[in-house]
């Protein structure tokens, strides 16, 4: 049966029981599509992985990503600051031989100076750029992908309402200014607008379980009208289109 077919409350009720730890988002499979950036993060930090020495991975989520590298460098360290993923991480990545530290987000880095010939990061929560470079060997790089500016705020001011100021945050300009003034260059810094459809009222609901801080009071209950609007809009065959936004970037000490 198609998922528009169901009703409303069993959709809510199977998205509201599914499991949202780790950064998989295989759930959403036939339920919503995003548009992935053009440049391919994890074959570049696959590429980069494999020709460091000593690299280390900031909010490294389940481990995932890095462990699509095939090679992994002779010293890998990742960190993590939400404990069940840190967990996770664990397992996939424990194996291979990398280093799992568990961190707050905002406390300085548990690591000498100079220790690292490579920093990654795919969607870190605050990048700290003097505490980047501190760890940094000379020449080393840090290559990250970033959530950009106002990325999927279709959805969230659907909600919310208009958030103009939320809207200024991530800017890639001002983050590129912030990594110089920590003492970094910038070598490359590219963008992208990538779009997000979603087919039903699950995959809605799922994913705000997931992405906490993009509606933090979240419930179906509280958000009950906007939801069923949203619902029928969907079972209409009108997608809800949403943008993610996304900057690769890549700077050196």
């Amino acid at each position: 049966m198609h998922q528009h077919q169901r009703p409303y409350e069993e959709q809510v009720a199977e998205a509201m029981a599914a499991d949202v730890s780790g950064w998989g988002f295989d759930w959403l499979e036939g339920r919503a599509t995003e548009e992935r950036p053009p440049w391919g993060y994890a074959t570049l930090l696959a590429d980069r992985l494999g020709a460091a020495t000593n690299a280390l991975d900031l909010d490294t989520g389940g481990g995932e990503v890095v462990n699509e590298a095939p090679k992994l460098p002779p010293s890998m360290t990742v960190t993590e600051g939400w404990p069940p993923n840190a967990r996770r991480a664990e397992e996939l990545l424990g194996p291979r031989g990398v280093t799992v530290v568990e961190t707050d987000t905002d406390s300085e880095l548990p690591f000498a100076e100079q220790q690292f010939d490579l920093v990654t990061s795919r969607h870190p929560v605050r990048p700290n750029w003097t505490e980047i470079r501190r760890v940094l060997r000379p020449g080393g790089h840090y290559f990250a992908q970033h959530v950009g500016p106002a990325s999927a705020f279709e959805l969230i001011e659907y909600f919310l309402g208009p958030l103009p100021e939320h809207r200024l945050g991530r800017d890639p300009q001002a983050e590129v200014a912030e990594a110089e003034q920590a003492g970094l260059t910038l070598v490359d810094l590219r963008t992208a607008r990538c779009r997000m459809e979603f087919c039903d009222i699950g995959a809605v609901v799922w994913i705000l379980r997931k992405c906490v801080w993009w509606v933090p009071d979240f419930t179906p209950q509280l958000y009950d009208e906007a939801l069923r609007e949203l619902d029928a809009q969907m079972r209409s065959g009108e997608p809800f289109v949403a943008h993610s936004t996304r900057h690769l970037f890549d700077a050196r000490r």
